[in-house]
């Protein structure tokens, strides 16, 4: 399809006139019906008014193709942000709590063999824990340090997180010797970090509203 056809079936779906798009444009009605015939071509200055009048993109209208337009991705508010990364952290919770509670079952209820029910759980963590990192990184929100800064309270708290986290991973592995599974210990002290984010992150919303 050449120009003068583009611009002949624009005009058409437009239910225009040649004397209303020549109004427009500040030219002649036989300047649009040469446009049209293809006895002549639009002049460069009037390219860009003719594809704002018919909606199309100055590619379009020369080659005559319609290509489909990059849709470029919006960001995702603050909001949503804050909804996918408690959906996925909360997967991940869940996932952490279906481990140990397939731990403790397997081997003493279901007698199965120790190896794989140890292999099951180290896979069930592993996907939690991909899961939980995957959602951080891919829905960050560039305040949260910023705010972790302004806000010593949650400093304050991950301290001691850590340091409960610390001394009870110690006290269990000297008592029990089951270092294998102790050390599940610093992926829920992880975890309570993230709801603590969690917990301030809503409590900050709800100030702001």
């Amino acid at each position: 399809m050449n120009i003068g056809e583009k611009l002949y079936e624009l005009r058409k779906e437009k239910h225009l006139s040649q004397e209303e798009v020549a109004e427009k444009l500040d030219v002649t009605r036989q300047t649009i019906s040469k446009w049209e015939t293809n006895q002549s071509t639009p002049d460069f200055d009037k390219i860009k008014p003719l594809c704002e009048l018919y909606g199309i993109t100055a590619d379009e209208l020369l080659t005559g193709e319609k290509k489909e337009q990059e849709k470029e991705e919006q960001p995702m508010n603050e909001q949503t942000i804050k909804q996918k990364r408690a959906q996925g952290i909360s997967l991940g919770v869940l996932l952490y709590f279906v481990a140990l509670v397939w731990i403790m079952i397997s081997i003493p209820v279901l007698f199965m063999n120790p190896v794989l029910a140890a292999a099951i759980f180290i896979l069930l963590c592993g996907i939690a824990t991909f899961i939980i990192i995957y959602t951080c990184i891919v829905y960050r929100i560039e305040k949260i340090a910023e705010e972790k800064e302004k806000n010593p309270i949650i400093k304050r708290i991950n301290n001691i997180i850590d340091i409960l986290c610390l001394t009870i991973y110690l006290i269990l592995s000297f008592k029990t010797m089951a270092w294998h599974i102790t050390w599940i210990i610093f992926i829920i002290c992880g975890l309570l970090k993230e709801i603590v984010k969690l917990i301030f992150e809503v409590k900050g919303e709800k100030n702001e509203e």
